[in-house]
């Protein structure tokens, strides 16, 4: 299974951690593009300046972890279709240049299931892909919920698995490993 993983999931350093370590596991390969990256970047810039400086890091450090991810967005297979935010063209653009059957996604309005469909693509929320990924690998799931929450202990931030998953909008995963 081929997925791209949008902006708005690799940003926050949490929820990329569990997604690329999964990745990284062989549950899936995550894709992105140059302009999915540079959003990040830009979204860590509005921040400020030491933001921005450690997205710079861990996009570099993402790109030598995942060199085949990167796919490009050319502008050329997706162009005739009206998206909700065409700002978000490119991102579909990427699905469709990496042969990915999903985008992994926080903003599903930006990608209607109809549009999808008729291009062979499915928007999903991380928890629902997460959860997704639970059902057929659940042990990978937890040993990668397990290591990003003991990074963020080291970082700091300790919290406990339910806190962690409540932060990163993980509701439904939450309830799956709970029970």
């Amino acid at each position: 299974m081929r997925a791209v993983l949008d902006a708005n999931v690799l940003f926050p350093t949490i929820l990329r951690e569990i997604l690329t370590d999964l990745a990284q596991a062989g549950l899936y390969d995550a894709l992105w593009s140059d302009r999915i990256l540079e959003e990040w970047h830009r979204a860590a810039a509005r921040i400020g300046p030491d933001a921005a400086s450690v997205a710079g890091a861990e996009i570099a450090l993402l790109r030598l972890r995942f060199p085949q991810a990167v796919q490009p967005d050319d502008g050329q297979r997706a162009i005739d279709l009206d998206f909700p935010d065409p700002a978000d063209r490119h991102v579909v653009e990427a699905a469709l240049a990496g042969r990915a059957s999903l985008i992994v996604t926080a903003n599903l309005r930006d990608f209607p299931q109809r549009m999808m469909a008729g291009l062979g693509l499915r928007a999903l929320h991380p928890d629902a892909f997460l959860l997704d990924l639970h059902r057929t690998g659940p042990q990978a799931v937890l040993r990668a919920l397990h290591a990003a929450r003991d990074r963020a202990e080291a970082a700091g931030g300790a919290m406990s698995m339910a806190e962690m998953l409540k932060r990163c909008r993980l509701l439904r995963l939450a309830r799956a490993v709970k029970g």
